[in-house]
């Protein structure tokens, strides 16, 4: 493909218009893929890119708008650029769809077909896929014209330099103590399990045990998982505990062992995860811990991958597992773990710059300053304090005085009022009888709820 376009005579590059599409199910092996092509590419003065989420796209816009030879891109976020108008595929000219059946597998046939229908129907294009099943057969009827199979091996065909272990275990216990003794080698070790949160959750354990380990999954951003597989690919960091994110498309050389801590639902992933290891004519082992409960399930997803295996009863002291193991890495303390598993530094920076000295010079200067004035603007509450409270005992006392005075006025005029009502009122049947709590007599005044004599309207009153 860079070959192809690098060598092309047609118009130059324009913005928004690449010449060659790549598509990957994952951002893992779009960015492999890339730094595949770069090297490649810079040697034709090409250009190229990725598009992924995860991260923002107003960088991957600006490339694109200042104009990109080869674009590298995962479905979903490269459909949504082109209904927002940011990448046309008119002029693409080589399609790369790799790892299609992985893209079935996540539901991306969909948005795949709707990307390739936007390609032009004279270009060149490429299916890279471990099967034909799961709907990956509908694109090659659809989209290749005459197409050439190149058949490498065979789907199950076990690689002679790897080598299958099945390890029986009693229990949960001693499946941690055996899981803590596979990750303990000096070699690179990569832990498969089925969820993201027990992948997180080992990763977490390993580290305290002084084990450092990273972990990989898809509840990490871009950055994170990016700087997470770097330091396992250069060495910082042995031990990797992943998730099926990682089965596919990410390649680190040298991985020695596997262990398939959860086994995989299917052979599928059983097959792929294992291949991390024995990759490029190197040997490796793979290891799958079975339980009590699984024995039955794993045999029959072994059958379906034709891996033939005896499966042994092991615990963390025996011989099988201690030959795996091979030469023990020393324990890390937490204070020298690597840098990608210390906690990030909560502000201030540790520069012996003049400009950084004299900020830190100021901040302690005016710190000093708000303390002093802290401190004298508390001893003067501390001495105005009890002056203070008694004028403002005096002047509360004043003043509800002054409102008791002034409430009491009031009532009197009514009592006085209700009264004078009382003696002008006809005796007998001019009076009415209210409730209960209307029984006092109007002399000692009215009550909340106290019914008086009828008035002049003849209507009644009732106390406020």
């Amino acid at each position: 493909m860079v070959a192809r376009i690098g060598m092309r005579t047609g118009a130059p590059r324009r913005a928004l218009r690449p010449f060659g599409l790549v598509l990957a199910p994952t951002r893992e092996l779009a960015t492999q893929s890339l730094a595949t092509i770069e090297p490649l590419a810079e040697a034709y003065g090409l250009t190229a890119m990725t598009i992924f989420g995860g991260v923002s796209q107003h960088r991957q816009v600006q490339q694109l708008q200042r104009g990109v030879d080869i674009v590298v891109a995962a479905p979903g976020r490269l459909e949504d650029l082109m209904k927002q108008g940011f990448v046309n595929l008119d002029a693409v000219e080589i399609t790369v769809l790799d790892e299609a059946d992985h893209m079935a597998d996540l539901g991306f046939l969909p948005g795949v077909t709707r990307i390739l229908k936007a390609t032009p129907a004279n270009g060149q294009r490429l299916l890279f896929s471990a099967t034909l099943d799961n709907g990956v057969d509908k694109l090659v009827k659809q989209f290749l014209t005459n197409p050439i199979l190149h058949s490498v091996d065979e789907a199950n065909s076990p690689v002679a330099d790897m080598t299958h272990h099945v390890f029986e275990l009693a229990g949960a216990d001693e499946k941690k103590r055996v899981v803590e003794a596979l990750a303990s080698g000096s070699g690179r070790r990569l832990l498969f399990m089925r969820t993201k949160h027990q992948a997180k959750k080992l990763a977490k354990q390993l580290t305290a045990q002084g084990i450092p380990a990273v972990d990989l999954h898809g509840n990490l951003s871009q950055p994170a998982r990016d700087r997470n597989l770097a330091a396992f690919g250069d060495g910082s960091v042995r031990v990797m505990v992943a998730t099926d994110v990682a089965a596919r498309g990410v390649h680190v050389d040298d991985i020695e062992l596997v262990v398939h801590v959860d086994p995989p639902v299917e052979h599928k992933a059983y097959l792929h995860r294992s291949g991390r290891t024995a990759r490029a004519g190197a040997s490796g082992d793979v290891v799958t811990l079975v339980l009590p409960e699984q024995r039955r399930d794993t045999a029959a997803l072994l059958k379906k991958a034709s891996i033939s295996v005896q499966p042994q009863q092991v615990r963390a002291d025996s011989a099988p597992v201690v030959a795996l193991v091979g030469e023990i890495a020393p324990r890390v303390a937490q204070d020298a773990l690597p840098a990608v598993l210390r906690p990030p530094v909560q502000g201030g920076g540790n520069s012996q710059g003049a400009n950084a000295q004299r900020k830190r010079a100021g901040r302690g200067e005016q710190n000093s300053s708000q303390g002093g004035q802290r401190g004298q603007r508390g001893g003067q509450s501390r001495r105005g304090g009890s002056a203070a409270g008694r004028a403002a005992v005096a002047g509360a006392g004043v003043a509800g005085a002054a409102r008791a005075a002034s409430s009491e006025q009031p009532r009197r005029q009514h009592s006085d009022q209700a009264a004078r009502s009382t003696e002008q009122a006809p005796s007998g049947g001019a009076r009415r009888q209210g409730s209960r709590r209307a029984s006092t007599p109007a002399s000692s005044g009215i009550r909340v709820g106290q019914v008086v004599p009828a008035n002049t309207s003849g209507g009644q009153r009732r106390g406020r």
